[in-house]
C-alpha cells in the first residue's frame, strides 16, 4: 500500500499505467476512489496518480481538527515520493485549491494545473465578487442538484447513489477545506511560477457559472479554458467520456515554459 509522508502524516496514494502523468486530487465528498473512470480510460497511455487528502479515504484521519492549508503539502509529499518532474495536476471543485498551490509549491515537478470547476482560490477582488454571487445561487439548490443534473439523477439512480455513498468515506467535511481560499496567489505569482493553467468548466455548473470562469480565463495571461456542452459541477462522474477527453487532451498539449519562470 503506497504511502507518502505529508510532515508526519500518512497520505495514502495509488500510481497506475504509464507514461506522463497525471495527479488528479479530489473535492470535499471525493477520494481516490471517485476516478475510477478516469484510471481505466486513461491509464493505457499516462501515468495515473490518484490521492486521499488527509482526513479523506484511507489517508491519516486521526488528527482532532483538518486544516485545509495543509493539503497541499499533501499532494506535494506524493510528487516527491514518486520522484514526479512533469507532472499534470488535475483539481475537482475545492481540491483545485490544493492542485493550485501545491503546483505553485513545486513548480519544478509540476508543469500545469487543470482547475476543474474552481478558480483555485485565485487572489483577484472581481473574480472573488463574481464566485461570491455563484455561490449564492447554488446555496438556494439541494446538495445534490448542484453537482449533478436532474436528468442523470433520474436515469441513473444507481450511480448517484453510489456519488453520494463516496463521501461516507471520509472525516473531514466541506468546512474543513474552505479555508484553502485564504491568501491564495495572485495572477502575477502564477504567471510568474512558469506552470501552465487551464480552466476546466463544465456548460450545466450551478456552482460556479461559465461566465465566472471565463473572466478568470481572460485574467490571467497564457491560460488555457475548455467548456464541456451539457456537463455539471461533477463532470468527471456524470459525463465521463467528454471529461476524460479533455483531460488527455490538456495532458497532450500543455506544457510549461520553464525557462522563462
Amino acid at each position: 500500500m503506497p504511502i507518502a509522508d505529508s510532515d508526519g502524516t500518512s497520505i495514502y496514494y495509488e500510481r497506475h499505467g504509464s507514461g506522463p502523468a497525471i495527479l488528479f486530487v479530489h473535492g470535499s465528498g471525493g477520494h481516490h476512489a471517485a476516478w475510477w473512470q478516469q484510471v481505466a480510460a486513461l491509464r493505457d497511455e499516462f501515468t495515473v496518480v490518484t490521492i486521499d487528502l488527509r482526513g479523506f479515504g484511507k489517508s491519516d484521519s486521526s488528527m482532532p481538527e483538518f486544516d485545509g492549508q495543509d493539503f497541499p503539502g499533501d499532494v506535494v509529499a506524493v510528487l516527491d515520493q514518486e520522484d514526479l518532474t512533469d507532472a499534470m495536476l488535475v483539481g475537482q471543485s475545492i481540491g483545485s485549491v490544493a492542485a493550485l498551490r501545491a503546483g505553485l509549491l513545486r513548480p519544478e515537478r509540476v508543469s500545469s494545473v487543470v482547475l476543474g470547476h474552481s478558480l483555485g482560490g485565485i487572489s483577484h477582488p472581481e473574480l472573488r465578487e463574481l464566485a461570491a454571487a455563484d455561490r449564492a445561487e447554488a446555496v438556494q439548490l439541494p446538495v445534490i442538484d448542484r453537482l449533478l443534473t436532474k436528468d442523470f439523477q433520474t436515469t441513473r439512480a444507481d450511480l448517484t447513489f453510489l456519488f453520494q455513498q463516496m463521501g461516507t468515506f471520509n472525516v473531514a467535511r466541506m468546512q474543513d477545506l474552505r479555508n484553502l481560499d485564504t491568501d491564495g496567489p495572485s495572477l502575477e505569482e502564477i504567471q510568474a511560477s512558469g506552470v501552465r493553467v487551464a480552466f476546466l468548466a463544465g456548460e450545466k455548473d450551478a456552482v460556479l457559472s461559465v461566465k465566472t470562469v471565463t473572466r478568470a480565463h481572460e485574467l490571467l495571461p497564457g491560460s488555457h479554458l475548455e467548456i464541456v456542452e451539457g456537463a455539471p459541477h461533477s463532470m468527471y462522474w456524470e459525463t465521463p467520456g467528454p471529461y476524460n477527453t479533455a483531460i488527455a487532451h490538456l495532458r497532450r498539449t500543455l506544457t510549461a515554459p520553464k525557462d522563462s519562470a
